[in-house]
């Protein structure tokens, strides 16, 4: 444990120390206020607001945001070849990953939580009569999202040198597993299309946090992923040891 806290302390505080993760922040906070007031803008033609408008957009976000946040993470150390002084410290290489997987939700999370802020806004607004429960569980469930996110883009940073690679290969395969709910639509087969869609991220989250309900399955999914995601991740780094 020693050493999760130490490669997260390390991870956690380049994310505050980077030009780069306060642009990326900027701009999803951006982008999220400006949802934010264009889902008031409804409300005010009588259409009720969405409590999980900005866990939405979060979901499609996430594709282009987590390789952004996992790009660096072990693909620069490789390139740099301060990974190797990693693996011969006597810190395992299972808390170089977990650590600096944790650092990169606790900085999603961050983000995430700063968010949060519209939905107390959006109760004032309606006078209490918002779906707090909704919102809640949306957010619960992105938060899973985007930790299952990240680690996918974990993988990718391990398998290359290169972090242009490596965020390019991470969006591409979260596009697969965002885009793959709707596979039903062209795969005439419904048990193929059933089973493919049960594999993706969108399908666990879409018809469930999102609408406010909070399943079992949906949460041991996502954790699913995030377990074995990391234990490529691991073996991917024990692999530089044979180099």
């Amino acid at each position: 444990m020693n050493g999760v806290r130490t490669i997260f302390g390390r991870e956690i505080a380049s994310y505050f120390t980077s030009l780069f993760a306060y642009l990326i922040a900027a701009a999803v906070l951006l982008i999220t206020g400006i949802l934010f007031i264009n889902n008031i803008g409804r409300s005010q033609d009588q259409v009720a607001p969405n409590p999980a408008a900005i866990p939405d957009f979060f979901a499609f976000a996430l594709i282009f945001f987590a390789p952004l946040l996992t790009m660096r993470l072990l693909a620069e150390e490789r390139r740099e070849g301060t990974l190797e002084l990693l693996l011969t410290s006597p810190t395992s290489d299972s808390s170089i990953v977990i650590g600096k997987f944790a650092g990169a939700w606790a900085y999603y999370t961050i983000i995430l939580a700063i968010t949060f802020v519209y939905q107390v806004i959006l109760l004032n607004i309606s006078q209490g009569q918002t779906d707090l429960a909704h919102a809640l569980c949306a957010y619960i469930g992105i938060w899973l999202y985007g930790g299952a996110c990240l680690a996918v883009g974990m993988v990718f940073s391990a398998a290359t040198d290169n972090q242009i690679v490596a965020a390019f290969l991470a969006s591409a395969a979260l596009f697969l597993l965002w885009i793959g709910d709707r596979v039903g639509e062209v795969i005439p087969n419904i048990n193929v299309a059933r089973f493919i869609r049960e594999l993706t991220l969108q399908s666990h989250y879409a018809s469930s946090f999102a609408v406010g309900l909070l399943r079992a399955e949906d949460i041991v999914f996502f954790a699913g992923i995030i377990a074995v995601m990391l234990f490529i991740t691991i073996r991917l780094v024990e692999s530089n040891r044979w180099r």
